[in-house]
């Protein structure tokens, strides 16, 4: 089974899960990179794609703000394409995951968690962990889990 966790932001990534996190990547700048990239997973027919589901925040200035969208829209494309599934989850749902499992709080200020969720995919990998891409990583380590999961039922 491969899992791709994606974070969608242009400052995002792509993390692939095949017995354990085997690629992990910087978001692509373009469209025809994204789609390279998803071709290059071997077994698309055993392959679910779990990207965060996120939106843009009101305070957002209005290019920046559709730029998100438009990239998120090109995975969501990206993926439909190419007939895999793709599951949206949002940052509360797989960080709560997490937070349940190690039993921990996470900060509420936004760069602390950002190094904490890091801290949290570097036992994940051996893999160089960015803050780029710890929440790919661990969208990826969540999609497995939760396929796991519907597996055994």
């Amino acid at each position: 089974m491969n899992i791709i966790g994606i974070d969608p932001g242009k400052s995002g990534a792509i993390a692939t899960w095949c017995k354990g996190i085997d690629r992990i990547i910087k978001c692509p700048p373009t469209v025809e990179k994204m789609s390279d990239e998803i071709r290059k997973i071997k077994n698309k027919k055993n392959t679910i794609a779990y990207i965060e589901r996120v939106h843009a925040f009101p305070t957002d200035a209005r290019s920046s703000a559709f730029k998100f969208g438009m990239n998120y829209g090109e995975w969501l494309g990206i993926l439909s394409t190419m007939r895999i599934e793709t599951v949206l989850v949002t940052p509360q749902t797989w960080m709560k995951y997490f937070k349940n499992k190690l039993q921990i709080t996470l900060p509420k200020d936004k760069p602390k968690r950002k190094r904490k969720l890091k801290e949290i995919a570097s036992q994940y990998t051996d893999k160089s962990v960015t803050l780029y891409n710890s929440d790919a990583i661990l969208i990826a380590v969540y999609g497995f889990i939760q396929e796991t999961k519907r597996k055994e039922k």
